[in-house]
């Protein structure tokens, strides 16, 4: 088989050459510069680097919610063959309906504090009957037959209800208050799978009414909640401690095979990629500067960027206190600097570093790097 056929089969999302400017009054910030970055079937892939790098800008380009004062200027974003860059408004919002959801960083800025978390869940489902409806009646059943192969009697009411909702996965029409009530389980049983402790108690409960970690959990539950196949997970352990850090990351790994999505976990914690993750991107000064395995990442980081933060980080083996840091400071993306944005940083830069823009190329198996150290 073709290898370009196989990556294409393997591939759930595949950004192309993305570059997004910001206008502000300072001047266009040159936030993305020609990303490249493809994301596998079921793989949690984690996207590092500093602050102000442009991994918030590049998942945010994925989901269609850039803000006005961005502008795309080259690139493309492929997910079922499909440019989420040329759908209109409309399309967007569906792809976030049905294809892709965004787990935020703080919970508390994007969970309505006036609506408890079981009518925000089952708003989702009922927003668009045609979308949930197959889903919401499949669901059901699926419950029901289980429910009747428990010893004893079926219920009368039990099965009623089969023959409503047989009906309704014929004709394809359920009443509003059916599509609520069908919609409340649904979301119950959601709020039982990111292992909230009492799901009936945490749907009728307000946000402000539960712990950082449970929010998270409810937030998490209105992702998969629409079975996406792509999960942009923002920073979503950074403001809870350590305790509930390790919680919610195990709930993401234990949720990968239950949920059949791809998920790009952002992060600047690569004790958290090591942890969680199967595969890793480093970004740097809006630029994807190296592609790995994890194992083969910190065992063989090959970019300087890459190096300067694995040497930055506390080892508990390290025999040395000093920590090495990366010299300079985080370029203006107003005026970025030419040819490779690292080399004023770079302890191996050269002159065609200033000059030459490196092209990401395949230096081993999956192992991808932006460097002219390697060719180009």
């Amino acid at each position: 088989m073709d290898k370009r056929i196989q990556e294409a089969r393997e591939t759930t999302l595949s950004i192309e050459g993305l570059k997004v400017d910001f206008h502000t009054f300072a001047g266009d910030v040159k936030a993305l510069d020609g990303v490249e970055l493809a994301l596998k079937k079921g793989e949690i892939l984690g996207l590092v680097g500093e602050s102000g790098c442009g991994k918030s800008v590049t998942a945010l380009a994925v989901a269609g919610l850039l803000p006005d004062n961005a502008k795309v200027l080259g690139g493309r974003i492929m997910l079922d063959g499909e440019d989420l860059l040329k759908m209109s408004k409309n399309e967007k919002r569906r792809a976030r309906l049905t294809k892709i959801a965004f787990v935020f960083q703080d919970p508390m800025t994007y969970l309505n504090p006036v609506l408890s978390v079981g009518s925000q869940l089952t708003e989702i489902l009922t927003s668009d009957s045609k979308v949930f409806l197959k889903e919401l009646v499949e669901s059901r059943l699926a419950e029901l037959e289980m429910e009747q192969k428990q010893p004893g009697s079926p219920h009368p009411e039990l099965e009623e209800e089969w023959r409503r909702l047989e009906i309704a996965r014929k004709t394809s029409k359920l009443s509003k208050s059916e599509i609520k009530r069908l919609a409340k389980l649904r979301a119950i049983n959601y709020l039982k799978l990111v292992r909230l402790a009492d799901p009936d108690r945490a749907y009728k409960t307000y946000p402000f009414e539960l712990s950082g970690g449970m929010r998270q959990r409810a937030m998490i539950a209105m992702a998969l909640l629409r079975k996406p196949k792509v999960l942009l997970a923002d920073e979503i352990t950074t403001a809870l401690d350590v305790t509930v850090q390790a919680q919610v990351l195990k709930l993401l790994t234990e949720l990968k095979k239950e949920i059949d999505a791809s998920v790009i976990l952002i992060t600047h914690d690569l004790a958290v990629v090591a942890e969680v993750c199967d595969r890793v991107a480093v970004m740097y000064a809006g630029n994807i500067v190296e592609v790995a395995d994890v194992p083969e990442l910190f065992s063989n980081p090959l970019h300087p960027y890459t190096r300067g933060l694995l040497e930055s980080i506390p080892r508990p083996d390290a025999f040395s206190p000093n920590l090495k840091s990366i010299a300079g400071t985080v370029p203006n993306l107003i005026f970025p600097p030419t040819g490779c944005r690292f080399h004023p940083r770079c302890p191996k830069a050269f002159d065609r570093c200033s000059s030459v823009k490196p092209p990401l190329i395949e230096i081993g198996k999956g192992h991808f790097v932006e460097c002219l150290l390697y060719g180009g």
